[in-house]
């Protein structure tokens, strides 16, 4: 089976040194063999002074990620960048499959959960990389009103429902467009289906930008009145999908305040809470693992982190949310959103029964997600931003992850 292998100016400096010599002990024929020779000299001397070209073997095909589903095709896609970094998607959920990034060696590693065929896809979680929607986490009791029309959804998490139930859009396949470094993905989605009024139309953007950027942006309208919170649903490990838990990762959440949950089944109380000098605090860098076990009410209640955290922003700007390091391999992780909150979640259910593109089994903590989006249950939350959208507006939004080493 063919695999995709991208090379990058791979140079083996060694085998050109017998070739350079002093220029000045060489007799010339000509002023333009001796400029060949000084062209020469400097297209090596600046190839040897990079860092030596990284091969990504991708543990999958493009095959792999061929089908038909309900009818539609699917397909995987590629963006590359000038400095080497590699994501994929696929129009199955319009999912990121993988991000590669190098380490501070200039390693390359893929730094995304998921799955290595779409066959994986369909039998492991969908929501691994998933545009998440019409809407992202928690709706408690599975209903929420609107203009006094009560709306029921499917019940998949204690009494709630959770990320539109099981078989939302990110089992649905997106229809697409890629230009170079920009893929698009669109969606509609009928009156009442999963329960969600509206004929409502979606776009995501995902673009792949030389500062080593993933830029997402997200788009939607409906022809009757509903309730939107977009999200990605990436799970994250800066040493590498498969390569053990995400506890001694750094982390930092530009949060003073969180929305506070009543109990295990994680709906908030509806009350904003400041968490400075609790263990939910992340305003400085804090080890994941420190504090995840402690004997504190919130994270008895979630099993490890997994909490809406509201960003010190002004609403609508595009601003600093989070960031994630990892010593060992030296990758650092910033993320950007124009959403109010970012939901923490250390993969606390993650229970080793789905393997992974490197042939390993995903258990417990071996991947975060910094899920940026709207509170959990604005609908029922009065006091909560809204996330009703009318009839000829347009909802947009825009997240960022920007990757580098430190």
């Amino acid at each position: 089976m063919n695999r995709e292998i991208f090379h990058f100016i791979p140079v083996d400096c060694s085998s050109y040194t017998k070739y350079i010599i002093p220029i000045f002990s060489i007799q010339f024929y000509s002023t333009k063999m001796k400029n060949v020779y000084l062209l020469f000299i400097i297209l090596v001397l600046a190839a040897c002074s990079s860092k030596q070209a990284k091969e990504i073997k991708m543990p999958y095909s493009k095959a792999d990620f061929e089908g038909i589903i309900d009818g539609k095709t699917t397909r995987l896609f590629t963006m590359k960048n000038e400095n080497g970094m590699v994501v994929t998607l696929t129009n199955y959920g319009a999912k990121i499959v993988s991000i590669y990034t190098p380490d501070k060696k200039g390693r390359m590693a893929d730094v995304v959960l998921g799955f290595k065929s779409l066959a994986d896809y369909e039998q492991y979680g969908a929501s691994h990389g998933a545009v998440v929607g019409p809407f992202a986490n928690r709706i408690a009791n599975a209903s929420f009103t609107i203009d006094g029309e009560n709306y029921n959804f499917p019940v998949n998490n204690n009494k709630a429902c959770l990320h539109s139930g099981p078989d939302s859009w990110y089992r649905k396949v997106w229809d697409y467009n890629k230009e170079g470094n920009v893929t698009v993905f669109e969606l509609e989605s009928i009156d009442g289906e999963f329960g969600f009024p509206g004929n409502k139309k979606v776009m995501v953007t995902y673009t792949l930008t030389d500062d080593n950027e993933l830029k997402i942006d997200y788009e939607a309208s409906t022809d009757k009145a509903c309730h939107f919170n977009l999200t990605n649903h990436s799970y994250f490990n800066l040493k590498g999908e498969g390569n053990g838990d995400i506890l001694k990762h750094v982390v930092v959440i530009n949060a003073d305040k969180s929305t506070p949950v009543a109990n295990s089944e994680m709906i908030p109380t509806g009350e904003i809470s400041s968490i400075i000098g609790t263990d939910l605090d992340f305003t400085s860098p804090h080890v994941v693992g420190d504090r995840i076990d402690n004997n504190y009410p919130m994270l008895q209640y979630g099993n490890g982190y997994d909490f809406n955290y509201i960003i010190n922003k002004v609403d609508n700007e595009l601003a600093f949310a989070a960031s994630a390091y990892e010593p060992k391999s030296g990758r650092f992780m910033e993320v950007f959103t124009s959403e109010p909150g970012v939901q923490f979640y250390t993969g606390n259910f993650l229970k080793g029964l789905e393997i992974g593109k490197s042939g390993n089994a995903y258990k417990k903590r071996y991947g975060f997600c910094l899920e940026t989006q709207h509170y959990p249950d604005s609908p029922n939350k009065a006091n909560f931003p809204s996330t009703l959208l009318k009839p000829g507006e347009t909802l947009k939004s825009t997240t960022i992850y920007k990757f580098s080493v430190k």
